[in-house]
């Protein structure tokens, strides 16, 4: 670097000064504001398929980052993720209606449903912590299964709740005098209805419940976690209260469920009680393990492709050889979607043991030796 030699005002020795280095922001820094930019832009230029299958894979990656601090970063295996999801889809629909179609409703205001609808998924699952404290491995794994038959038998037969086979309509959104419907509201010439709405609904909260578990995982708590996960044992010598975290981490990840639901049952209008069996559950096994156990961003990425693949067959099942309509003799888009996903989990436990974002990782740029922060080669 560069140096020119300064006299101080009292006429002492030269002395060096530095020029002051600029950083230039890096090409993480700039992809992200691109894709940042892309992403609040799309409710203007793209239909309302995009939109919603956009929302799925939000819901999915919030369901699946919750998920993932307990499975990935806790070692707790857990197949009854889609019913705490249930609780919180249900539960905001109790506590939204006003009882006008039959059904039990209390009539409260929407966000305040949402907040209580995420509040009793996390007691949902503090009533089943003492258990998830105790259990480990497919131990738990069973135990927590038992919890989608649970919920399949309420949901089917508490008609006055749920609405039994055929489900229940979903309260529309509304706070700051804002509601998240299908009326449309105009912005800059475009017309915005439900999708376009809680688009960015959608965004914040994802955005949120991403920063909040990378700093859980990165502080003291993400610690003992992966302590618990790598040695149990040598976890509780050093003074980690094994089952506390345990348990403390099942209600966590229970109440990003029940976040993930209530999206859920926002973006489709209507709750039904087939959609929250053991097939989401694995689903959503199958989201963080493709694409990476115990990352944020591994959750996030592994929810987008396993929730947009079936609607993309779906709705490109025409162009694609194989896959057609039910009974039209080719393979559904759904069971298609399933297979693909399925042979991607083989595929990254074989090959690609940390997850498709280990790819991102391997690839990343690496500044030259020497080279300040925020210098790229």
């Amino acid at each position: 670097m560069s140096e020119v030699l300064t006299r101080d005002e009292a006429g002492s020795a030269p002395r060096p000064a530095r020029h002051r280095t600029i950083r230039l922001p890096g090409a993480r820094t700039v992809i992200g504001a691109a894709g940042a930019v892309l992403l609040l832009a799309l409710p203007f230029y793209v239909d309302r398929f995009w939109l919603q299958a956009g929302l799925f894979a939000m819901a999915a990656g919030i369901g699946a980052v919750g998920l993932n601090l307990l499975t990935g970063a806790t070692g707790q295996l857990s197949m009854g993720h889609a019913f705490f999801l249930a609780v919180g889809a249900y539960g905001y629909c109790v506590f939204a209606a006003d009882g006008g179609d039959g059904l039990t409703g209390l009539g409260l205001p929407t966000w305040l449903a949402a907040v209580l609808a995420v509040a009793v998924s996390g007691i949902a699952g503090g009533l089943f912590s003492p258990i998830a404290g105790r259990l480990r491995g497919a131990y738990l794994g069973i135990a927590t299964l038992a919890l989608i038959f649970i919920g399949q038998h309420v949901l089917f037969n508490a008609r006055d709740l749920t609405g039994g086979f055929n489900g229940r309509d979903v309260p529309p959104l509304s706070f700051f005098g804002l509601t998240f419907d299908d009326r449309e509201l105009v912005v800059a010439d475009v017309p915005f209805g439900s999708a376009e709405k809680l688009w960015y609904v959608g965004l914040v909260l994802l955005l949120g419940c991403g920063l909040f578990a990378r700093g859980v995982l990165r502080g003291r708590p993400g610690r003992a976690m992966n302590a618990i996960r790598d040695h149990r044992i040598a976890a509780g010598v050093i003074g980690v209260p094994v089952a506390r975290y345990r348990a403390a981490v099942f209600v966590l990840s229970s109440m990003y469920a029940g976040l993930a639901g209530v999206l859920l049952a926002l973006v489709f209008q209507r709750t039904v009680p087939d959609y929250f069996g053991i097939t989401l559950s694995l689903d959503y096994l199958a989201m963080i393990v493709i694409g990476g156990l115990g990352s944020v961003a591994g959750a996030v990425v592994g929810a987008a492709f396993v929730s947009l693949l079936p609607q993309l067959l779906t709705r490109y099942s025409d162009s694609l050889p194989l896959v057609s309509d039910p009974g039209m003799g080719g393979i559904a888009p759904g069971e298609a979607a399933r297979y693909l996903y399925g042979a991607a989990v083989v595929a990254v436990v074989l090959f690609l043991p940390g997850g498709l974002v280990r790819v991102a990782v391997r690839h990343r740029v690496k500044p030259r030796p020497g080279a300040t922060p925020g210098e790229e080669r």
